[in-house]
């Protein structure tokens, strides 16, 4: 599994699944995945069901930085955030608050 396909096949129904519950979060975020696999993607919190889109958005109030292959290990539940937080695998830019109620909505 690759980032690209976490974030365009995996992550969308997850945050559809959760509908209205979505919108708590109210925040956009941004994901710079680097090494094999590298790229930009961010996360829409502030509408229904969200949204997950390529690239970089302006309106991003927490950039969460991590290596393509943390970040699948992370998204498939063998590496826990807080612990990749905790060791520099996970580096967040921003609003440090709003990181930790991504796990929540996402389910990482």
């Amino acid at each position: 599994m690759t980032p690209k396909e976490i974030f365009s096949t995996v992550l969308p129904p997850k945050l559809q699944a959760k509908g209205d519950a979505v919108t708590k979060v109210n925040a956009i975020y941004q994901f710079d995945i680097t090494g094999e696999g590298a790229g930009k993607w961010w996360v829409d919190c502030t509408k229904s069901g969200g949204q997950v889109g390529d690239g970089e958005n302006a309106g991003a109030k927490c950039t969460i930085i991590m290596a393509a292959k943390d970040f699948v290990d992370m998204a498939t539940g063998k590496l826990n955030g807080q612990m990749a937080f905790m060791t520099g695998k996970l580096k967040i830019k921003g609003d440090m608050s709003l990181a930790m109620k991504l796990g929540n909505v996402l389910g990482l």
